[in-house]
């Protein structure tokens, strides 16, 4: 899931800036309240995958070159009506 892998990387990126300074106490306590509290937070979200939005960006584009297709026949047949 989404959300879950974005929260892992936080915690992973709060991780490291917490490595960098002494093990404090009760510190693993505290990473995993604030990965409870991203994944919470980021199921909230409407977040889509890269690959859902390539999906959905390449379907979008066929139905708008159909979409001018139609446009085109249409002032096609439009023209050829006010024809005598």
């Amino acid at each position: 899931m989404i959300h879950q892998k974005l929260a892992e990387g936080l915690t992973e990126q709060l991780n490291q800036f917490m490595n960098g300074a002494k093990e404090l106490p009760g510190q693993q306590v505290v990473q995993q309240q604030v990965q409870a509290m991203l994944q919470q937070t980021l199921s909230r979200l409407d977040l889509v995958t890269r690959e859902e939005f390539e999906t959905q960006k390449a379907v979008l584009l066929r139905t708008r070159e159909k979409l001018e297709a139609l446009e085109r026949k249409v002032d096609a047949l439009e023209a050829q009506k006010e024809q005598p």
